[in-house]
């Protein structure tokens, strides 16, 4: 399996001048990392993902796009999926589009449009019927919200368009299984995740299918040095109680080394990595982050 690392935004590391998103993106291509991964709140300091990833797929000509992870909820599935596809045919094939349902704030559900009950089913005619535009050229769907009669899109995707899902709890996991090319955890230990993919493994049995061996990720926080913020170590106790920070939160490069070790055992081997802190030089934390990597993506 390969080991791959992105980098990630998150929600709280803002980049407000656009040169600095620029210098970030730039670095990135030439160090080599695999990706870069842009968070998504409607109401929050946050860039928009595909405006984003539109920008720094112009500058770059080999790092890969994700979004971790965009909101289906609320959205038009024919628009959304014209716009992931033309981004993609733009860029070559570059973008890793990662849905999510969205985050439990009730500000986040308002700005969408779309009450929490609303969310599942929303989100569970949304995204077969995007794959359908992708990969058919005449699709006819009597879906309850989306009903479409000989719909054509173009531009199509370079190759196949693979959905990853987020999510962690029992009816996220089982959806995985049923609906997706592969799966973007969080805040989960490594022994944790690998239950978690082998729950997303036995949902895609159940329904025939199966999510390829290298397509099992986590969102990784992680410190340089220096305790963690107290709001990172009490977001970790509320979505997973009992486990130790260390088991989800690394701390330097020996523990950031044996805590990638322990997931990729785990048969965790994608990698978006958020620094809990804002870096004041994104140069500096990814000449930092470089060697460390490199270490798992060689062998």
């Amino acid at each position: 399996m390969k080991v791959r690392f992105g980098v990630g935004l998150g929600t709280s590391n803002v980049l407000g001048e656009p040169a600095a998103f620029a210098t970030l993106v730039d670095k990135l291509e030439e160090l080599r990392f695999d990706s870069l991964w842009i968070s998504e709140r409607a109401t929050g300091p946050t860039l928009d993902p595909l405006t984003a990833i539109a920008f720094a797929a112009g500058r770059t000509r080999r790092l890969k796009f994700g979004t971790s992870v965009l909101v289906v909820p609320g959205r038009n599935p024919v628009l959304l999926a014209k716009e992931l596809a033309t981004v993609d045919a733009l860029s070559g094939g570059r973008l890793l589009p990662a849905f999510g349902l969205g985050t439990p704030d009730p500000r986040e559900h308002a700005a969408f449009g779309v009450s929490r009950g609303e969310r599942a089913a929303w989100f569970e005619e949304a995204v077969p019927l995007m794959r359908r535009l992708w990969s058919e050229d005449h699709v006819t769907h009597e879906g309850p919200r989306f009903p479409v009669s000989d719909l054509s899109l173009w531009p199509k995707p370079v190759g196949r368009m693979e959905v990853w899902l987020g999510g962690r709890g029992p009816r996220e996991l089982d959806r995985t299984g049923r609906l997706s090319q592969g799966w973007l955890g969080a805040f989960q230990s490594p022994s944790e995740a690998g239950r978690s993919r082998e729950q997303i493994e036995a949902a895609a049995a159940k329904h025939g299918r199966t999510v390829d061996d290298d397509h099992f990720g986590t969102v990784l926080l992680y410190a340089r040095s220096g305790a963690l913020p107290p709001a990172v170590v009490e977001r970790i106790a509320r979505v997973s109680p009992g486990t130790p920070i260390g088991d989800v939160v690394p701390t330097g490069a020996d523990g950031f080394t044996d805590l990638v070790r322990r997931y990729v055992s785990a048969g965790i081997t994608k990698f978006v990595l958020v620094p809990v802190a804002k870096p004041e030089s994104w140069a500096e934390e990814l000449a930092w982050l470089s060697p460390l990597v490199r270490g798992f993506e060689e062998t």
